[in-house]
Formats: structure tokens, sequence, C-alpha cells
């Protein structure tokens, strides 16, 4: 097996596509905290790299239990593969799951150490998270609690630590602000979970896509949409954060197209594209919501 080929197993592994549930968060943190107090700039590199690391670490643990329960073949859409695909030993994307783990540690005790310790509770309770999500007897990403509980710890646990560390405080606009992130971040496992309705319910998993069914999870997925933007809008009008936000709307054609990517379509290769889109919805929301912080700050 040649080097190139080698660090393409690897990187498929960390699921990239989804790392934008990590990076997105802490920085709509960080620009935020600007308007309250100086940058600084070693926490903000420590979060975003803890951050991407517990994401992750998460994708493994998911990789490994989803052998270990026989959920992944072959023939399995969306997965990193290393397992199943390129003969990667389990055990080796277990223990490399670990190492992440004790690396988010490591960073973890650095954030504490320069800002407070009770920073780590929540790192703590996110980590478990992560964990849980995909490992343990009830794993929460085969029950409809899978996006509130993404959501809520990749949304507004890590915007309103990110915002804590760099500012010592916690206020109503970094609660406000995390809303249409964690929203979009819960859509990213929407689209997923409605791509893999079929293999999900024949692995005896009880998703919330699949509660709720192909058509009407395509529907969920845009109400979700749509709340995202009603929610900055929201808070705008009513004078919670800077009307600079406003430019989030420029992501809205591409919120309009992806619920469009999963209509009439019934393989998960024909849905791969509405799952992109979401994540990229995500991103860029994410990116256009940070310009806008900024464009506040200087301004």
């Amino acid at each position: 097996m040649n080097q190139r080929i080698r660090w393409h197993i690897w990187w498929h592994l960390l699921r990239p596509h989804t790392l934008t549930a990590a990076f997105v968060p802490v920085f709509v943190g960080t620009a935020l905290a600007l308007q309250y107090s100086d940058f600084k700039f070693f926490l903000f590199l420590a979060m975003l790299l803890a951050s991407i690391i517990i994401q992750s670490a998460t994708n493994m643990f998911n990789e490994y239990y989803d052998f270990v329960r026989g959920l992944d073949t072959e023939e399995s859409v969306g997965i990193g593969g290393a397992i199943v695909k390129h003969g990667v030993r389990p055990k080796t994307i277990l223990r490399l799951a670990i190492l992440f783990i004790v690396i988010s540690v490591l960073l973890g005790v650095y954030i504490c150490a320069q800002s407070s310790w009770w920073v780590a509770a929540a790192g703590i309770v996110s980590i478990s998270m992560g964990y849980l999500y995909a490992g343990g007897p009830y794993p929460i990403s085969s029950t409809p609690f899978g996006e509130l509980f993404a959501g809520f710890f990749m949304g507004v646990v890590i915007i309103v630590i990110t915002f804590f560390i760099q500012t010592g405080t916690v206020t109503a606009e970094s609660i406000l602000i995390s809303v249409p992130i964690t929203i979009l971040c819960s859509a990213i496992l929407t689209a997923n979970n409605i791509r893999d309705i079929n293999e999900d319910k024949g692995n005896g998993r009880c998703t919330l896509a699949i509660m709720l069914g192909h058509d009407r999870a395509v529907i969920f997925l845009a109400v979700m949409f749509v709340m995202s933007y009603l929610w900055i809008l929201g808070i705008v009008v009513l004078g919670f954060t800077s009307p600079w936000l406003l430019i989030a709307f420029a992501s809205l054609p591409r919120a309009l197209k992806t619920p469009g990517l999963f209509k009439n379509k019934k393989t998960p290769v024909e849905m791969i594209p509405g799952m992109k889109a979401t994540a990229q919805l995500h991103t860029y929301s994410g990116f256009l919501v940070t310009t806008g912080l900024l464009l506040a700050y200087l301004i």
C-alpha cells in the first residue's frame, strides 16, 4: 500500500465532511468574544484543535462500534470504511480514538489553566457524550434524540465555552447566537439519517428520520433551515445582536435548494449530494455569522 493511499484511508476515517460541526462554532464564539475582550490566540487555537479532535474521535468510535455491531459492510455509504473496506484492524481504530481523547484532555487542561477549571466539567460531559453517541449499550445515534444531543453539544456548548474562555463570562447574546448554529448542526445529522433510513431500519435503529419517514423527514429538514433564519432575524429585530448578522441570509438560496436534493430520491448514493449540501450550508452560514460578528466589532 503506497503512502498516498494510506493517508487517503486515514483522512476518510475522520469523515472530514462532519468536521464543520467542530470548527464553525469555535469561530462564531471567538468572533463574538472580540466585542467583549482582547483576542487570546492560543486559547482559540487550543479550543479549535480540541473540538476537531473530539469530533474525529467520535467518528472513530462510530466506525469501531458500527463494525462490532455488524452495521457496516463494504456496500455501506457514508462511512470511513477503514475497517470493512481497507482492512484496518478494529482495535487500531479504537486505540487511535482513545489517543485522540487523551490529546483533547491535555488541551483541555491547558484551556482550564488559562481560563477557569469550571470548563473541565463541561469538557468531561462533552467527551462522555462523544463516546456515548456511538458507543455504550444504547448509542444515542440509534435513537430519535441524536439530533438533540449532537446539535446541543456541537452548537450551544462549544460556542458558549469558546466565548467564556475568551471573556470569562457568559451572556444572553452568546447563548442566543448559538441557537441557529445548533439547528444547522442538527440538520447535518438529520440529512445523514434520511440517507440511511432503510439501512438503519434494517439494523434495528430508531432515528428521528425513521420515525417520520422519508418525505416528512425532508419536510422537517426544511423546517430546521427556516427556523435557523427566523431565529437570526428575530434576535436582530429584538435588539439582542447586531444587524450585521443579517449577512447570514446570503446563504438562503442554498438552504432553499437543499431539501429538493432529497426529493424523490430512493437510494443512499442519490442522497449524498443532499447531505453534502446540508454540511456546506452549516459551514457557509457559520462563516457568514462569523463575518457579521467581525463587522459588528470592526465598524
